[in-house]
């Protein structure tokens, strides 16, 4: 497809020589990606349009080529008086028309035209062309799109799984206490309101499950409608997965973006194709020479006539070849009226150009620092569930020997599972961070999905 290749084809290509695979009963992120490089709907109807719109280069090209046309045609003709014609004694000088005699003539020809000068029609063609490369720069952009949200949808599930786990132990726990705190209230140990904590406690734990649950089915119904296929089991993200910052600095990624980034190559070479619309309007006021070359072929055939002459049959042969120019002289001011409008289209690209050049910067300046924002969180979400245990423990502690109470107790246990939630949104954000980032610089390719697909686990994960 020109100067960037079709992703699909890449991913068809490698998905045959993937080594040490998982098995067939659960879907990686590789297969997920493939599944979706052939049934999502978004990317084959972009790939349509793609194609249709590609069609503008030869139409443009064959304004440039050699037309030549077939003609030919055959005729009968009859003539004859509408009643018998008759002589002074009545007898029949000239019979009535019939169709049978006649005289048969046919005729075939060919010509050809050729432009010899047409600045407007070749300045139209290398237009074309630069729309073309666009075409392309912004169907690659859509096959790194769907890139990104297979990675989004498949890595939502994933960490809905996690909360909804998380969850559910934080249900059992509240559970667990409930029925302690119940216990102890009976023997007369503790007031009733510490029952009420805990069952206000439980509720809201059961609430967060039942709600879990929905976020669950609603990732998965997401990714089906991606890839047109279920995928009740995906395998997960290893624990030993290597969250560093980004390489480089903030200033080479933007220098990587400001020369890969398929969305600002687009715009530059829409900027090309309408800097040669205006070439090709400029010419518009400018003679156009043209070469047209024919040969006709013209048979007779013999009739008598009205009259009784008898008209002789024949072949006539001839050629013709010219050489026309034409210099338009005044349109009523049209040609000047395109030229401004393509002129004011220039700078209108040229304008988008610079808009998305600072849009461009400033997405990956935003993008590297969310992946090195995120390392961090990460690491400090992790030091989080650490402290978070260490104090629950401690008050739990207390609690028992009656320096806390039961509402201590439950905060840090709540203060605990949102460490856990949060720890794993951290992770996961990372993940797809550094895919965005490599989408805003234009790098993002299959082998990325391939090199993250080696840090999952061989086991699936589920929730039931």
């Amino acid at each position: 497809m020109g100067r960037i290749s079709s992703i699909l084809a890449i991913v068809c290509c490698l998905s045959g020589s993937l080594i040490g695979a998982p098995a067939a009963f659960a879907d990686d992120l590789f297969t997920v990606l493939e599944l979706a490089m052939r049934n999502d709907p978004s990317l084959r109807q972009a790939e349509a349009q793609f194609r249709a719109r590609q069609t503008q280069l030869p139409l443009s090209r064959a304004a440039l080529l050699p037309s030549i046309n077939l003609s030919g045609s055959t005729t009968r003709q009859t003539a004859g008086p509408s009643s018998p014609i008759r002589g002074p004694t009545g007898n029949i000088i000239l019979d009535e028309h019939s169709f049978r005699p006649g005289e048969n003539s046919h005729r075939w020809g060919l010509n050809l035209t050729q432009s010899v000068v047409n600045l407007a029609a070749w300045y139209s063609y290398q237009s074309a062309r630069d729309n073309n490369m666009a075409l392309e720069m912004n169907f690659a952009g859509q096959e790194q799109d769907l890139i990104i949200r297979v990675a989004a949808a498949y890595f939502n599930i994933l960490r809905a799984i996690e909360s909804l786990e998380t969850s559910r132990q934080e249900e059992e726990a509240a559970q667990r206490q409930l029925e302690r705190t119940r216990q102890r209230e009976e023997v007369g140990l503790i007031a009733i309101t510490e029952v009420y904590e805990s069952q206000a406690a439980y509720d809201l734990s059961r609430n967060n499950t039942i709600l879990g649950e929905d976020t669950l089915a609603s990732r998965y119904e997401a990714l089906q409608a991606i890839t047109g296929q279920s995928h009740p089991n995906l395998y997960v993200l290893r624990e030993d997965f290597p969250i560093i910052s980004a390489e480089g600095d903030v200033e080479s990624w933007t220098e990587e973006a400001l020369n890969n980034n398929l969305q600002l190559l687009a715009a530059r070479y829409i900027v090309d194709a309408q800097s040669d619309v205006v070439k090709a309007r400029r010419s518009d006021h400018l003679p156009t020479i043209a070469l047209q070359a024919g040969y006709n072929h013209n048979v007779t055939g013999g009739s008598t006539s009205a009259e009784g002459f008898q008209r002789a049959s024949g072949a006539l042969d001839s050629t013709a070849l010219t050489l026309s120019i034409s210099v338009p002289l005044f349109s009523g001011g049209a040609i000047s009226a395109r030229r401004q409008a393509a002129e004011f289209d220039l700078q209108a690209n040229q304008e988008n150009v610079n808009l998305t050049r600072r849009q461009v910067t400033q997405d990956v300046r935003n993008s590297f620092r969310r992946v090195n924002t995120d390392a961090l969180v990460v690491a400090q979400r992790q030091q989080a569930i650490t402290s978070a245990q260490s104090a629950l423990d401690a008050i739990e502690v207390g609690y028992e020997v009656g320096t806390r109470n039961i509402v201590d107790v439950l905060q840090a246990r709540q203060q605990l599972f949102v460490a856990l939630r949060n720890f794993q949104d951290a992770k996961y954000n990372y993940v797809i961070d550094t895919l965005i980032l490599k989408q805003n610089t234009g790098l993002l390719t299959p082998q990325d999905i391939i090199d993250l697909n080696q840090w999952l686990e061989n086991e699936p994960a589920t929730a039931q």
